[in-house]
């Protein structure tokens, strides 16, 4: 079951690569990380087929916002690209996903790993207040630190590198739960930039824990959290790097030590970075 929601902003950050947000249906509900289906309304010479977007928006906001690329013959991101302003998207009513807190065992340390799009969920999850927890809110601590790590071809796609270094540290109330527990971690592999190389790499060779200012080069099973979002070359190959390290998948209805993503095995927006 769809609804018909308007169009309230889009940002293109690159030709390829945008981003925009909706009116959220009376009573919809969601977990930070969950992705919902997403199309437009038939008409003449143009029926897309519904597609799976994770929430970027945190669950107490009051639009919904959304980040896609511009798939080469999409069905509907060929379309979705030319939205604006007061245009009309059908929005699913039951949304759903492995990258929620619920999926995971308690822990200190949760590193979210995600390529091109995969960022999405992130997003979601780096701007909710119950990720962190807040005592003087009454919100029980869940993770002590997160660290968001961002791996794309070129700097241009790191479309939320602004708000994630500087601005969402300015904003009221999150600003203070954030500051000293969300820590950004962006790589880059196709040109020159302050990090280059693929997280995989990064990983395994442990100079991503040694930047991040972790005195170890590995995940530790016992603090660590992983949450894994990107396509499918990628997906697999952190979930082998987790699995060598000794953390165990989890899903919704056994939490483990690191989920991933799978709506998206024939899905584009999160594209390899490499």
């Amino acid at each position: 079951m769809f609804t018909s929601q308007t169009v309230v902003s889009v940002r293109h950050w690159t030709p390829d690569l945008f981003s925009f947000t909706l009116t959220r249906p009376d009573g919809f509900k969601f977990q930070s990380g969950q992705f919902v289906m997403l199309n437009l309304p038939a008409t003449e010479g143009r029926s897309p087929k519904p597609r799976a977007y994770s929430i970027t928006s945190p669950n107490y906001a009051e639009h919904l916002e959304f980040l896609s690329i511009v798939a080469p013959d999409g069905q509907l991101t060929s379309h979705l690209k030319d939205i604006v302003p007061g245009d009309q998207v059908l929005v699913g009513s039951k949304p759903t996903g492995t990258l929620v807190a619920s999926a995971l065992t308690p822990g200190r340390n949760l590193f979210l790993l995600g390529t091109g799009t995969g960022v999405a969920p992130w997003m979601s999850i780096a701007r909710d207040i119950y990720t962190y927890g807040d005592e003087d809110l009454g919100i029980e601590r869940k993770f002590d630190n997160v660290y968001l790590c961002h791996g794309v071809r070129h700097a241009v796609e790191l479309c939320y590198r602004d708000y994630l270094e500087r601005e969402i540290f300015a904003e009221e109330l999150l600003g203070d739960i954030v500051q000293g527990k969300l820590h950004y971690y962006p790589s880059v592999t196709r040109e020159p930039f302050v990090r280059t190389g693929r997280l995989t790499d990064l990983i395994v060779s442990g100079q991503l824990f040694r930047e991040l200012g972790l005195d170890r080069t590995r995940f530790d099973p016992e603090t660590d959290r992983v949450m894994i979002c990107g396509s499918i070359p990628v997906n697999q190959a952190l979930k082998e790097i987790c699995l060598a390290h000794g953390l165990h998948e989890g899903s919704t209805h056994r939490p483990g030590t690191f989920v991933v993503e799978r709506a998206f095995v024939d899905h584009t927006p999160a594209p390899a970075a490499g």
